[in-house]
């Protein structure tokens, strides 16, 4: 398998824009509200933060044989991790996203040419191959920067939405009703749009809703 060098390159760029967003970020507003629904800014970083370090935790399980949950307990686990990190102080929380990213870039930049064909798991009970990793961390970043309030979606740039807009548009089916949505995306359907079933995963953020709105100018319901 080839070793996605282009990802690998985008993925240390987001993360350099995100440390440069965060040291831009004033103390007081990490316990304000991000625009993820009951999300603080800090509980969005404190999510980056164990992100990276379950993409290190699984890569490593995976160079043994092994296949590591992608969050330790579950998707329970997950929520209480990110909530403890999210009540730290600013600046361990800058720390502690900036180390797990940097940490992560190494693991990409070290990875043995072998070892890109090997499965890992995902919160939700899927499996997919370590060369996904590098886009899906690129595509988490630049999305929750979206959140953090520090970028919009015209900032994405035309690689990311070449990269990741097929996907998503592929994955609305399975989602909704077949005929709702077709109806919906020729115009002959409700006003909201159909009401879609939690996606596996935008970026890697599960379990959790966000409002998106689509390049149409209907706004629907798309959990992430």
């Amino acid at each position: 398998m080839d070793v996605p060098l282009d990802d690998i390159d985008n993925c240390r760029a987001a993360h350099a824009r995100l440390a440069a967003a965060l040291a831009n970020i004033a103390d007081e507003r990490f316990h304000q509200p991000s625009a993820l629904p009951d999300w603080t800014i800090g509980h969005v970083i404190s999510h980056l933060a164990r992100n990276a370090e379950a993409m290190c935790r699984r890569i490593e399980a995976a160079k043994r044989d092994d296949m590591a949950k992608q969050y330790l307990g579950g998707p329970a686990g997950r929520a209480d991790e990110i909530e403890q990190g999210a009540r730290r102080v600013p600046d361990k929380l800058r720390r502690d996203v900036g180390k797990w990213s940097r940490r992560l870039d190494d693991v990409f930049d070290n990875l043995p040419a072998t070892a890109w064909a090997r499965r890992v798991r995902t919160v939700a009970g899927g499996e997919h191959c370590i060369a996904q990793l590098p886009f899906r961390r690129w595509r988490e970043v630049d999305v929750h920067m979206v959140d953090l309030g520090v970028a919009t979606p015209a900032q994405w740039s035309q690689d990311f939405i070449d990269r990741a807009l097929p996907r998503l548009v592929e994955g609305l089916r399975g989602r909704s009703d077949d005929r709702v949505l077709a109806a919906w995306l020729l115009g002959r359907g409700s006003q909201r749009g159909p009401c879609f079933s939690r996606a596996d995963e935008i970026g890697e953020t599960d379990l959790r809703q966000h409002t998106e709105l689509l390049a149409v100018g209907k706004q629907v319901q798309i959990p992430a």
